[in-house]
């Protein structure tokens, strides 16, 4: 759910794409011979790191996906409405569930292992682990109580699979931090391949093995389902992360800062409670205007656009411990060429990816039903959503680790406030497709500020910081 344009005139807009096109297509033979000379250059590796994230995404989209149609089409659209809402909810919830530490951990895990800090490092680790655990499991208590001594709040049918899948929300938010410290360390398959291979994957098998054991087919199976995979992907890769800190930290005592840690943290946390508004408050306010079946149409219309978005995810996983390393030695000159370059991977393969998801959208949306392919000019909607972001690149995860995340929750919360009455406003006239407009604009409008805010940066540098600029590209 997300997009921005570019225009010019035809030579220049014709000339301007060929260079982008040959820079690009150059970046892929030059990263796998950074690799098979074991080379240390960073655009190589930047390169690598990039295609594996962007593999990762496509791969767990492709299994998302399959599981999504197969639950469709074991759920039903009216169960499968029900469990599409509990997601989301354990999604939004589970992620904020962090406060702020699982972006926080990029920029400190590199800040301190840049300077030779293990002992911080391993206190930072304990620490984000254990409080997002904690606020994860009061969250959680939290809600089930209410829906359970309130029941009104929420109608009957929405309100079983919802507590059941609360009960993930501990497990969700560990997984989410642990997934923010493999990114800063570049540790990427530790960061993505549990989160977003294993645990859909479980998820089916579990819904399937209800299926077949219980005899069972409804919402509350694939909230059960939801618990239990989330829950042993948390293990898994706490198990398997542990070992890695371990062997890199060798044995350094925990040193703890955590006023310093949080006051990173929360504007971290506005920035995610924002952009988790802004990309689930269409789903979240169409259960007051429409039925569970029509939540899941467009739920489905929005999954499969959503590959798009995975172009964008890829390159900021790779971008953003880059900018935190920048920052850490005051590079700024370094900060502005990886800006360049991380905009040229974003925008390209997003596009290629938009055209090509429109093209096949209808088939791909019959395999949900038949109810389904109704939803395609809610994708090509969507897609331009995802365009416009695009085009803006990696902006907020270079704000965010560049000391300048109040600026960047900001820009974010404004445009989450946008997104909220222009849902509110254009569902109740346009239904499903009020709903993608109203996120489509709020994005359009996000990724012409970051764009300003960050070309602002890159030109002016990290105030304070410039001498650190001046003496970093004397040393290059």
């Amino acid at each position: 759910m997300c997009a921005q344009t570019l225009t010019s005139d035809n030579v220049a807009s014709v000339s301007g794409w060929r260079r982008w096109q040959a820079r690009f297509v150059s970046l892929l033979p030059a990263a796998l011979r950074a690799q098979e000379e074991g080379e240390t250059d960073a655009h190589g590796a930047a390169g690598l790191g990039a295609l594996f994230s962007f593999a990762v995404r496509i791969a767990s989209a492709f299994i998302t996906f399959l599981a999504q149609v197969i639950m469709a089409r074991w759920l039903g659209a009216h169960d499968y409405g029900l469990y599409t809402y509990a997601w989301v909810v354990v999604n939004v919830a589970g992620t904020l569930a962090t406060i702020g530490l699982s972006m926080a951990a990029v920029r400190f895990l590199n800040e301190y292992l840049e300077h030779n800090r293990p002992d911080l490092a391993r206190g930072f680790l304990r620490f984000g682990r254990l409080t997002v655990f904690l606020v994860g499991l009061s969250a959680a208590l939290v809600g089930i109580g209410v829906l359970y001594l309130f029941p009104e709040v929420m109608e009957e049918a929405y309100r079983a699979p919802l507590m059941i899948a609360l009960l993930a929300l501990p497990a969700f938010a560990v997984t989410d931090f642990q997934d923010g410290a493999g990114r800063a360390r570049s540790w990427l398959g530790l960061a993505l391949v549990p989160p977003y291979i294993l645990r859909p994957l479980l998820i089916l098998l579990f819904v399937g093995a209800g299926i077949v054991l219980l005899d069972i087919c409804n919402a509350v199976l694939a909230a059960a389902a939801l618990v239990a995979a989330t829950w042993l992907t948390a293990a898994v890769q706490f198990i398997l992360q542990h070992r890695r800190f371990s062997e890199e930290l060798k044995g350094a005592a925990a040193r703890a800062r955590r006023m310093e840690w949080l006051k990173v943290a929360l504007p971290l946390l506005l920035l995610d409670s924002f952009t988790l508004l802004m990309m689930n408050i269409d789903v979240l306010l169409l259960k007051f205007f429409v039925r569970p079946e029509d939540i899941a149409v467009y739920f489905a219309a929005a999954r499969v656009i959503s590959f798009v978005a995975f172009v964008h995810f890829a390159v900021t996983a790779v971008a953003m411990p880059r900018f935190a390393t920048a920052y850490a030695r005051r590079d700024i000159a370094a900060a502005r060429t990886l800006l360049r370059r991380f905009r040229l991977w974003t925008f390209m393969p997003s596009l290629a990816a938009a055209g090509f998801l429109l093209a096949i959208g209808p088939f791909v949306l019959s395999l949900f039903g038949k109810e389904f392919p109704a939803a395609w000019g809610i994708m090509a909607v969507l897609a331009a959503g995802h365009l416009a972001r695009a085009v803006a690149g990696p902006a907020e995860a270079m704000l965010a680790v560049s000391g300048k995340q109040v600026y960047s929750a900001v820009i974010t919360g404004v445009t989450a406030a946008l997104n909220v009455v222009l849902n509110i406003v254009l569902i109740a006239r346009y239904g499903l497709m009020g709903a993608a407009l109203a996120t489509t604009l709020a994005y359009l409008f996000q990724s012409v500020i970051l764009w300003l805010a960050t070309n602002r940066l890159a030109r002016d540098g990290y105030g304070d910081a410039r001498q650190g600029e001046a003496h970093a590209g004397a040393g290059g």
